[in-house]
């Protein structure tokens, strides 16, 4: 008689097959994937440059230069095909992109806006605006395929800053609690002293440096970032290396509780409690417009939801039997939260993300709409739909981006909702 063998698979297969079942998650991440693809390839999509050429016998590839030329500031471009008009040029060969437009090129030969299906003013058919132009003359689809960079850009930029603080918050707060971090006094009012001071010096001082950089370019704010970092961190730990003096004192070597656990609820309370759009709105308006900036103040405004996913799990995680070995066997609680703990408690948060960029894909869209935050010169789907207000008639700078930024919200909340669906125990269990 023969043996049957039964398959154990672990959660992580059970959830993902638990994922595949549900056909509107599972092709919302196939459509992630593709948007994904279509960012990252934009200029090759849709660019007023070739992809490779040939011009009086030399091989050119106009894309690759020109992210030479903007993302390492190097100078690829002789003067004579610098500022060339690549669509008139006499070229020997040359492969195009599907659409001949840069997102911020101006057709002054279809203004004002000119719709998909009404009359052109075109060399050639390959140089038609497949989905017409605005009031400016820019190509609707072209800002439609490079708004996809942007929009996915903002979303998991954001929900990446908010992640990265309401994850470390959160576990803090769920794996500590109020009783179980202990440090000694000197440590404690030293250490509070040393970030205080460290803050000011490092941010405060070079508030003007920080903004600065920030108009430049990304590169420059990470930059002049991490020298506020370093400032920060060297003025703390030079306030802080008296502590280990102080330590032998009576008065300096007594341990003291952290209250962890109510000082992050407490923050998160009052996080929850601020009007975050009114924030956002107050923050953008008052400072020079920047897509980082937008980006930073999204995430640093919507970290709350994930701080409490993760403390609820970690106050789940913390007692059971693997963590409670870990700390027998004499493990370090940085260890065992960070690389035991932690790891067993991202579950719900994945779902949390998936909102998140939802979340933050509208919010930048709504930012781009009044025109608050993002550069005017910067192609988004929310200035593209703003377009339609000052063109009565131009039906398509309504329908095609309020359809882009409707279908992607619906895409990432489907695919939350299938993440959500597939982690549930109750559920695999049916």
């Amino acid at each position: 008689m023969a043996e049957v063998v039964a398959i154990s698979h672990s959660p992580r297969a059970r959830a993902w097959e638990s994922f595949k079942k549900n056909k509107p998650a599972y092709y919302s991440l196939w459509i992630v994937v593709g948007l994904a693809v279509v960012a990252l390839l934009a200029d090759f999509i849709a660019y007023n440059k070739p992809i490779v050429a040939s011009y009086r016998g030399q091989v050119i590839f106009p894309i690759f230069r020109d992210y030479g030329e903007r993302l390492l500031g190097l100078r690829l471009w002789e003067p004579e095909l610098r500022n060339m008009k690549w669509r008139q040029a006499e070229l020997d060969w040359a492969i195009w992109p599907v659409v001949r437009y840069a997102p911020e090129e101006l057709d002054l030969r279809n203004v004002p806006a000119v719709g998909p299906f009404g009359e052109q003013v075109i060399a050639s058919p390959s140089e038609r605006h497949y989905l017409g132009t605005d009031n400016l003359g820019r190509d609707l689809l072209s800002g439609l395929i490079h708004g996809t960079r942007i929009s996915l850009t903002v979303g998991l930029v954001s929900v990446g800053i908010s992640a990265l603080i309401g994850i470390f918050l959160g576990a803090l707060a769920g794996y500590f609690g109020d009783t179980s971090l202990q440090v000694s006094r000197a440590t404690l009012w030293l250490g509070l002293l040393g970030v205080f001071v460290g803050l000011y010096y490092g941010f405060y001082i070079r508030r003007y440096a920080l903004g600065e950089a920030l108009g430049e370019s990304f590169f420059s704010f990470l930059g002049s970032l991490l020298v506020s970092f370093l400032i920060a961190a060297a003025t703390a730990t030079v306030i802080w290396l008296p502590s280990r003096l102080l330590k032998r004192t009576t008065w300096g070597g007594e341990r003291v509780h952290l209250w962890v656990d109510i000082a992050v609820s407490r923050v998160i309370e009052i996080m929850i409690s601020l009007p975050t759009t009114l924030l956002i709105f107050t923050v953008a308006a008052i400072a020079k417009p920047s897509l980082f900036l937008v980006m930073a103040v999204i995430g640093l405004t919507s970290w709350t939801g994930i701080a409490r996913f993760t403390r609820g799990e970690m106050l789940k995680v913390r007692s059971l039997d693997y963590i409670q070995a870990a700390r027998a066997l004499g493990y370090p609680d940085w260890r065992i939260m960070f690389l035991h703990a932690l790891p067993n408690s991202l579950a719900p948060v994945l779902v949390s993300i998936a909102f998140g960029i939802a979340s933050a894909i509208l919010v930048e869209s709504g930012l781009s709409f009044l025109g608050i935050g993002v550069p005017p010169t910067t192609v988004t789907w929310g200035s593209l739909l703003s377009a339609a207000r000052s063109a009565t008639g131009a039906w398509w700078l309504a329908v095609f981006p309020g359809m882009a930024i409707f279908s992607v919200v619906t895409i990432f909340n489907l695919l939350g909702e299938g993440i959500r669906d597939a982690i549930d125990p109750r559920l695999q269990e049916r």
